[in-house]
């Protein structure tokens, strides 16, 4: 019983998708391909243009190119 309430907890957080619009720092570096400077470029362009309305927005921050958004399509989400 103990192992399967640690599998749901250890599993709840991973299955969970970054929101890319209240995402900190720290967060958004923990996504494949996102270091610090990326990290920094999103959270300016959503402060500067507001919340991305849809995950496929993350394209226009500088950085980000088709093929590294396919890549973390399915980690991200926005609400």
């Amino acid at each position: 019983m103990a192992s399967v309430q640690t599998t749901a907890a250890a599993n709840q957080p991973a299955s969970a998708p970054t929101n890319i619009n209240t995402a900190s720092l720290k967060e958004l570096e923990k996504l494949p391909g996102i270091g610090k400077g990326l990290a920094e470029r999103i959270v300016e362009h959503r402060e500067k243009y507001g919340p991305f309305r849809r995950p496929e927005h993350l394209i226009m921050v500088r950085g980000i190119s088709d093929k590294r958004f396919r890549a973390l399509r399915d980690l991200i989400t926005v609400e």
